[in-house]
């Protein structure tokens, strides 16, 4: 697997007393190209989205390091979904997102983040991705025990001295049964990949504290919390054996949806962005030509 050579552009922003480091890829197509922000999941950064940026082709893609993870700072408020919400509606309206609104992409934990930032800000957002969505509460779903025990993992992390906490959280062997948990492919080249990244970058995060803070956030809210304020077109993205975020979760959230399309990849876990990047990065690439009702009449009021 080789990544493509983007030659994105590192840019930073303090916000909430976070210095957010954020990625500009084509940044040579200027501010009037239309815009795609990305939001990782939880332990993730940026480069786990470099494959979906890259099949984006025209579009300009920004990528920020939630604060706390990858190059960024820690927020001086709490870690949660409310706290990253206003930190990345706030890079969009640096960006220029109430002039121009842009599309919205989140990944699994990123997923809920960009759904809160919808909901409460639909301005800013022309239309929404959701990969690998969390339409459901891993604490009431049918792995309640595992994310029990992972819970207890993370506030054990945090309760310990600074370096057997970050120690504990970071052992290499555990990030590989993480990362091997939510892969599917067959490939050995391709696992490997994904290995190789987990191990390199699923550890860059400021402090056992904001980890588990993060984890809380991520298993006591979903989507399904502002699903009835998502009025613009939304894509799901899914993994048809992915176990973190269920498929038939993923049905529900769709048809709660006032305008919502589920795509589901065959033969793909949690990991979509990783293992199947070419194919979600073409339905994500189609969903944004398509024009929707509500397109078709501002058209036709301009043209009057």
């Amino acid at each position: 697997m080789i990544v493509p050579d983007l030659h994105p552009m590192e840019r930073v922003a303090r916000i909430n007393g976070s210095d957010v480091h954020y990625w500009v890829y084509r940044e040579e197509l200027g501010p009037t190209a239309e815009t795609v922000l990305i939001v990782h999941g939880l332990r993730g950064t940026h480069h786990g989205l470099e494959l979906i940026a890259a099949g984006l082709i025209g579009k300009r893609v920004v990528i920020p390091d939630l604060p706390g993870f990858g190059d960024s700072g820690p927020m001086n408020a709490r870690h949660d979904v409310a706290g990253y919400a206003e930190v990345i509606t706030e890079l969009i309206g640096r960006l220029g997102g109430a002039e121009r609104p842009l599309v919205l992409i989140g990944h699994s934990f990123g997923s809920i983040i960009a759904s809160r930032l919808a909901a409460l800000n639909p301005s800013l957002v022309r239309r929404l991705v959701l990969i690998n969505p969390i339409a459901q509460s891993a604490l009431r779903g049918p792995h309640a025990a595992l994310a029990g025990l992972t819970a207890a993992y993370y506030r054990l992390g945090e309760r310990l001295p600074s370096r057997a906490g970050r120690s504990l959280l970071t052992n290499r062997w555990v990030v590989l049964a993480a990362s091997r948990a939510m892969t599917r492919t067959r490939d050995k080249q391709l696992r490997g990949f994904i290995d190789d990244n987990h191990l390199r970058h699923f550890s860059r995060f400021h402090s056992p504290s904001v980890v588990n803070q993060s984890f809380q956030a991520s298993v006591t809210h979903t989507v399904t919390d502002y699903a009835d304020q998502l009025a613009m077109p939304v894509l799901l993205v899914a993994g048809e054996h992915d176990e973190i975020a269920p498929l038939a979760g993923q049905r529900a959230l769709a048809a709660r949806l006032p305008d919502a399309e589920l795509v589901v990849i065959a033969d793909v876990g949690h990991l979509v962005h990783y293992e199947t990047p070419d194919a979600a990065a073409a339905e994500i690439v189609r969903f944004l030509g398509r024009s929707d009702h509500r397109e078709k009449l501002a058209i036709a009021e301009q043209s009057r």
